[in-house]
């Protein structure tokens, strides 16, 4: 990792509002300097022109040689007040018929000027001194005479000058400017960011006792106010979960505890004294029940923790659903003919699963009807797959009415409405939860719900073979 990318946020923004501020101000300082730099040649080239232009002027009037002679005293009383301007007349073959005082014009120059090329060209003497200059032909009004090469330059010493002290205050003003936007940057960062430090403080105040506490999403900007509502439904999903955790943690110690106070206690009175072998044999049969039972609770709790782990792997084959009940309607009949409780089947459907599983799905939730449907009670199931992508078997049973708010937690492990509803016989409050576990693993869903004194509860099961 580098070392930008261990930078906290404040210091990245901080950065980047430097960086851009810096490279803005420099294109700009650019582009002006440029600019100022194209101005003054313009305004050199004026310049430079009009004087050519008069110097032509001058050349045009001259008749004979002796004006000619002449015209060297008249340029020198019009080139007074002139500072910086060089002039050079150059008569055919080279000799100068004028020239300003420490006046240096390249030979490049003076070759364009006989061709006509009045491009500006820029170039420095032996002193360091920058000079800008054009040349041209110029024709004299001597009959027959060859035209003479007529060049002109100024000093850029005055526009040298200038452009340093610009270039200077440029640099100055862009690092003065780079740092008060980085101070700025900073500071705008540093409350920008402010709610994002208040989320982190409220979160550090939630601890496994206050899980209840939110944050507060009404105040912060919509970008962070979605992270905030992000982290409220996992803050709502992690209290959900503790709390049945807790729950379970607690019902788990109450069903432990009893089959296990029944051991301690019976084992002894029967030490307390000497006993008979029946005594010692009724003893051993009670305590290999409470055994029994807690084997089978433990197989349940192995099960469930295994399906919390997705290590459940159904065998999948197809099974008739309405076969199924009919089964475990003939391994009921004892018992409900002694409540007279009446039972019914309809439809058919068939699924792809594991057998072993869905049978004992299915028998958790008959054994469930069977247990809390009154004296003289029905008990139906019917089987639907109307929907063509899936299968609902649903078991119906009358009895007590159950609250709607106990209905999404019927499910959870250990979790009992009232005491009407204890468990009856050997149930160990895990049957629907392993219900649930199982209808997950075949890639299904199951619920409960309660209309008046009938509680219908109901598996969803893919109608196809579900996704491994």
């Amino acid at each position: 990792m580098s070392l930008f990318e261990r930078k906290s946020i404040t210091f990245r923004l901080t950065l980047l509002f430097a960086s851009v501020s810096t490279i803005v101000l420099l294109l700009l300082g650019l582009l002006i300097a440029s600019l100022v730099a194209r101005h003054f040649e313009e305004l050199d080239m004026e310049v430079l022109g009009g004087k050519l232009e008069f110097v032509s002027y001058l050349l045009a009037r001259v008749h004979s040689d002796r004006e000619l002679a002449t015209l060297p005293r008249e340029l020198e009383d019009t080139m007074v007040g002139s500072h910086g301007l060089a002039v050079l007349i150059l008569q055919p073959g080279g000799p100068i018929l004028y020239s300003t005082e420490g006046a240096e014009f390249p030979q490049e120059l003076l070759a364009r000027g006989g061709g006509n090329d009045f491009r500006p060209m820029r170039w420095s003497t032996g002193e360091n001194h920058l000079y800008r200059g054009i040349a041209a032909e110029a024709k004299t009004g001597i009959a027959g005479a060859a035209p003479l090469v007529v060049a002109v330059s100024t000093d850029l010493a005055h526009h040298e000058h200038f452009m340093r002290s610009f270039r200077n205050t440029l640099w100055t003003a862009m690092g003065v400017a780079a740092l008060l936007t980085g101070l700025l940057g900073w500071a705008a960062a540093r409350r920008g960011l402010a709610p994002l430090r208040e989320i982190r403080r409220s979160a550090a105040g939630i601890t496994a006792n206050r899980l209840d506490q939110r944050l507060s999403a009404a105040s912060i900007p919509l970008e962070l106010a979605e992270v905030a509502e992000t982290l409220n439904e996992m803050l709502a999903r992690l209290e959900k979960s503790f709390r049945r955790l807790s729950d379970f943690s607690s019902d788990l110690a109450h069903e432990l505890r009893t089959p296990v106070t029944n051991l301690l206690t019976q084992t002894q009175v029967m030490l307390s004294k000497r006993r008979t072998l029946d005594e010692y044999q009724d003893v051993l049969a009670s305590n290999a029940e409470e055994f029994e039972r807690l084997s089978r609770m433990i197989s349940d709790m192995l099960f469930l923790a295994k399906s919390d782990n997705h290590l459940i792997v159904p065998h999948r084959e197809r099974v008739d659903l309405a076969a199924e009940v009919s089964s475990l309607f003939e391994f009921y009949d004892a018992l409900v003919d002694e409540k007279g409780i009446k039972l019914s089947c309809s439809g058919n459907a068939s699924v792809f699963g594991d057998r072993l599983m869905l049978r004992r799905a299915l028998n958790n939730l008959l054994s469930n009807a069977v247990r809390h449907t009154q004296q003289g009670g029905r008990i139906a199931v019917e089987v639907d797959d109307s929907d063509g992508t899936t299968v609902a078997l649903s078991i119906s049973n009358t009895g007590a009415p159950i609250a709607p708010e106990h209905l999404p937690r019927l499910f959870d492990r250990f979790y009992r409405v009232d005491a009407s509803r204890q468990r009856f016989g050997e149930g160990a409050g895990l049957g629907l939860a392993i219900t649930r576990s199982i209808a997950h693993a075949h890639g299904g869903e199951a619920s409960a719900r309660s209309e008046g004194d009938v509680a219908t509860f109901e598996i969803r099961l893919p109608a196809g073979p579900s996704p491994s």
